[in-house]
């Protein structure tokens, strides 16, 4: 395997700049997981570092070695596309062999690692069978199979789940996982997908338009978030963002009513701030912040209720099951130590 490295990296198509000054260092083995809306540049970052794409500026280097100038075939890496690329006309046996058959390889040769992907992706019996005949599922691992019989140093995913229903994609990005943990392979995954990319990944790399927002485990981007982008990305239902004006020991939510809270020494002096708090860091009680239900969801092992206040929109998610209806009145406040403070006008945190 590899570690990757990227050094001020940028892309710009014309005068369309898609990535700026993009840093990330990538230790040899880790999962890491370009995450962002759709259009932040993660895509493209993969298709810079596969060579797919030239880098406008900066470098981009695999096991210290500055690959610019490398043709992608030179690379010794594997992209998995959110599209399979299966050539119709051969079997996944075929399709999983066709790149070391164009090497040169021997038969024997190939034969083996087809039947040891096979054998690690669960594809034994499917190997005669051409893709028409497969399963999104199962194509998407023939797709993987190809990658995996190359042994090459990094593996790029370029959301394979995209095309999946929800129940096979839970299972396939367990199966990626476990595949990682077998392989140990030194993995790029790219998704949009928030809660793949806290149950995939060994480090995360957030972006927003061709920037990197924050870089870290996922917990760390979940717990202490950067900025109100990451803060709102990561975590689903997302983080309430609330806006509030500090005063002495209070914060003054914009619906007028207050919440007693010491705020600590913070990154700056302005009295306009805004607070963080996950959904499940409230708790019902008598006092705390009023707020009049407006609806009221009921998954089974979660509630999930929402209310108007001032400006904004509060979710509350409630671990217990809960007789609250549309209409009722109820207080809530932040568990000790769960809240979180960014400037109104950067984003950037503040605590």
């Amino acid at each position: 395997m590899a570690s990757l490295d990227l050094r001020h990296v940028g892309k710009a198509f014309g005068a369309a700049h898609v990535l700026h000054d993009v840093g990330i260092e990538i230790c040899d083995g880790e999962f890491v997981v370009l995450v962002g809306p759709s259009g932040c540049g993660k895509s493209t970052l993969l298709r810079v570092i596969a060579g797919l794409e030239d880098a406008t500026s900066g470098q981009v280097l695999i096991d210290g070695i500055e690959v610019n100038d490398v043709h992608p075939k030179d690379r010794d890496i594997a992209m998995v596309f959110q599209n399979y690329g299966l050539y119709p006309h051969m079997t996944a046996a075929q399709n999983m062999g066709f790149a070391l058959k164009l090497q040169g390889k021997a038969k024997d040769e190939i034969q083996s690692k087809i039947e040891t992907a096979a054998q690690i992706l669960g594809l034994t019996p499917l190997l005669g069978r051409y893709p028409r005949q497969l399963s999104g599922g199962q194509r998407q691992r023939v797709a993987m199979g190809r990658a995996i019989v190359r042994d090459p140093k990094l593996f790029l995913f370029d959301e394979p789940l995209s095309n999946l229903d929800a129940k096979l994609r839970v299972q396939m990005r367990t199966e990626i996982r476990s595949l990682h943990q077998k392989l140990k392979a030194t993995t790029v995954y790219v998704t949009h997908d928030q809660i793949e990319a806290m149950t995939m990944a060994d480090k995360i790399v957030a972006m927003s338009n061709g920037d990197v927002m924050q870089i870290g485990s996922p917990l760390e981007l979940y717990d202490r978030p950067a900025n109100t982008f990451v803060a709102s990305f990561i975590g689903s239902p997302a983080m309430n963002l609330l806006k509030v004006t500090r005063g002495e020991d209070k914060l003054v939510l914009s619906s007028g009513q207050s919440l007693s809270i010491k705020t600590p020494t913070l990154k700056n002096t302005s009295s306009e701030l805004m607070l963080g708090i996950r959904p499940e860091d409230f708790v019902l009680g008598d006092t705390g912040i009023e707020l009049s239900v407006e609806t009221v969801e009921h998954t089974g092992a979660e509630t999930y209720v929402q209310a108007p206040l001032g400006e904004d929109t509060v979710t509350v998610l409630l671990r217990e099951r809960s007789a609250i209806s549309p209409g009722q009145t109820i207080h809530v406040a932040p568990r000790g130590g769960h809240i979180h403070l960014f400037d109104q006008v950067t984003g950037n945190r503040l605590n």
